[in-house]
């Protein structure tokens, strides 16, 4: 009986490549096996999150309809550190329903929705302090951000934060003297 050959790609992904689960952020797929479930054959995608310590095995069949997707390319890295740099928006609703929307940009995949919350949620050190729950929502989308340009642009996460908080704090900066300069000048009209 000859040995089966593993599969090493299905669906456009190979084993060993670094992909976004939507709900978990990057993972890396490290085996395709076929498992029998209720008695019929199941090929999975064997998943790593090796920060979460978790492993997820996922339907080669549902990959696309759970949303599983390649990481971002360059072009789309360089656009939510661009949105990053934009100004902050914060609509004038309760916090639970703002939470949800936040909640499920996150769980979206969207790193162009991710960069959002991340924005949004950013408190430069003379700012406020954030409630509990902010923190919380704004350090998940800061992580499911800084994994997935670490990935894409080889680096360690500790520096794909950095980079990241550094482009945020210099816009907040940046946008703190454009409102001051602004209220110096209503003042000098007035």
């Amino acid at each position: 009986m000859a040995a089966k050959k593993k599969t090493q790609q299905r669906n456009g992904f190979r084993i060993n490549e670094y992909i976004v689960y939507p709900a978990h952020g990057v993972g890396k797929i490290v085996s395709i096996e076929e498992q029998e479930v209720a008695g019929a054959k199941l090929e999975l995608f064997v998943i790593d999150f090796e920060q979460d310590k978790m492993t997820l095995r996922v339907p080669t069949a549902k990959s696309e309809s759970v949303g599983m997707r390649k990481l971002s390319g360059e072009d789309l890295i360089r656009k939510s550190l661009t949105t990053l740099k934009g100004k902050p928006r914060v609509r004038r609703t309760m916090w639970s329903r703002r939470a949800q929307e936040y909640e499920a940009k996150i769980n979206s995949g969207d790193l162009i929705a991710i960069a959002e919350v991340v924005r949004d949620l950013y408190r430069a050190e003379s700012q406020p302090e954030q409630s509990y729950s902010e923190r919380q929502l704004y350090e998940q989308a800061l992580d499911r951000m800084s994994r997935e340009v670490a990935a894409v642009e080889r680096l360690d996460e500790q520096g794909a934060v950095q980079k990241i908080t550094g482009i945020l704090s210099k816009s907040a900066s940046a946008l703190r003297k454009a409102v001051a300069e602004e209220d110096a000048a209503k003042e000098e009209a007035a």
